[in-house]
This record gives structure tokens, sequence and C-alpha cells, in this order.
């Protein structure tokens, strides 16, 4: 396991666990982060990651990237 920040551009993985506060990890599975799901990192910039989960393009901080794990 390791944290989304380490992950390939354009590899498919899947979200094993997702860490931090229970207001986190609610906001991140709003988001569509749920263990099992796939993730796939499109591009970095500025220390956001952008991400394309569940059909959708979303922009995460390098903070909570590193709080789902794959």
């Amino acid at each position: 396991m390791m944290p989304l920040t380490f992950a390939d551009n354009d590899a498919v993985n899947i979200i094993r666990r997702v860490g931090g506060t229970p207001e986190v990890k609610k906001h991140l599975e709003n988001l569509g982060f749920v263990v099992g799901g796939n993730v796939q990192v499109i591009s970095r910039l500025g220390g956001n990651v952008i991400v394309n989960v569940k059909e959708s393009r979303i922009a995460i901080s390098e903070e909570m990237a590193r709080k789902i794990m794959i």
C-alpha cells in the first residue's frame, strides 16, 4: 500500500484505505473516494493532484491525496 501521491500518471489503481478524521473521510467518500473503487491520476499541478474517480475529474490537494492509500 502507498499514498495516492506516489501513483504513476495514467495508471488505474484500486483504493485500499481512506484515512484522516471522520470529517475528512466523509468528505472524500462524498467525492467518490471509496474503498474498492478505481482512481487514476491524470496530472499534478502546483502541489494539487488531478484524478479521475467515478468518471469525474477532481482536483485535490497533496495533503488529501496522502490520506488515500492505493
